[in-house]
């Protein structure tokens, strides 16, 4: 019986440091902007701009720990810490995203309060601060754009980003309305269709972060097709004790039991070893691989392994 451990060492971030800048300037800029969203909002008396700076905050503080967790994911792999730190990152979005949830509850109950409670706002000043917040907002969005589909921490600060960005529209047509027409009732409107929207959103994140973390098999990755894919190599004649998983959002893990036709020698492995890896490099996308080679000596030869 044999172990055999293969990975590939090529770096898959090379714009990781750019990330971690831009993520760390969206962090104080979103900060500033919700300093000055409660100043602008208790000078108007505008709840609208007060909720949504107590958004940015949350979404801030959300920022500066996916900042955090974009650095701390860099830390070098330990004896201690054998695959490094990497999962930080989905801890962060995880928590990121329980935030989120909770930001959109306390929304919909200032909305649903809103709705039955109008106040007079002096809408002017609450259009410039939201301006002000929009842009701020937009510039933080596009520096994170590149980055969001390749990093689930990113993406998770891109959403809360992406959020900001609509309530501060929201913020200035509802401004606007109050200005021109009074129309006091399309606020707490528009912020509950805000909030279903990003909820939406969020059970994406959360959903994907869960599975990470209890080492579901990655998604798209059909693992009775990678099983047929192999046992079509020559000297294969069985794979079971399938596993793959995740160790963060990118890179994917498998391992497997392979029963071979003949009771070859540990040097002819290599040939089987190259052959294995280039079918589920080229075809599944997985360049860490963990190998228990047998002949005959396993009992279970189901593709899962019932304990």
């Amino acid at each position: 019986m044999k172990h055999e451990h293969h990975h590939s060492h090529e770096r898959k971030h090379p714009e990781n440091a750019d990330a971690g800048k831009n993520l760390l300037f969206s962090t104080l800029l979103n900060f500033i902007v919700s300093i000055a969203e409660i100043i602008g909002g208790l000078v108007s008396n505008s709840l609208a701009l007060i909720s949504d700076a107590l958004h940015n905050l949350g979404d801030t503080s959300a920022l500066f720990i996916a900042y955090l967790a974009h650095i701390i994911s860099k830390k070098e792999y330990t004896d201690k810490k054998t695959f490094g730190y990497k999962r930080i990152e989905i801890l962060a979005a995880l928590f990121n995203a329980i935030v989120l949830v909770v930001i959109i509850v306390y929304l919909f109950i200032e909305a649903f309060q809103r709705l039955h409670h109008p106040e007079p706002i002096k809408s002017l000043i609450m259009l410039i601060v939201a301006l002000i917040g929009f842009l701020a907002n937009l510039i933080s969005v596009l520096l994170l754009k590149g980055h969001s589909g390749k990093n689930i921490n990113i993406r998770a600060a891109y959403l809360h980003l992406i959020g900001d960005t609509i309530s501060s529209v929201v913020v200035i047509v509802t401004a606007l309305l109050i200005y021109y027409l009074d129309l006091f009732w399309i606020d707490p409107l528009v912020t509950f269709l805000l909030g279903i929207y990003l909820l939406k959103e969020t059970y994406l994140i959360l959903k994907e972060a869960l599975d990470i973390l209890m080492q579901a098999t990655p998604q798209g990755l059909d693992l009775t097709e990678v099983k047929k894919s192999l046992e079509l190599i020559a000297e294969i004649d069985n794979i079971h004790h399938v596993h793959a998983w995740n160790l963060d959002d990118q890179d994917i893990h498998f391992e497997c039991h392979i029963d071979l036709k003949s009771d070859i020698r540990i040097s002819e492995t290599e040939q089987v070893k190259a052959s294995i890896l280039e079918v589920l490099k080229n075809k599944f996308n997985i360049s860490h691989v963990t190998i228990q080679y047998e002949y005959n000596c396993c009992d279970d030869k189901n593709m899962i392994h019932q304990k």
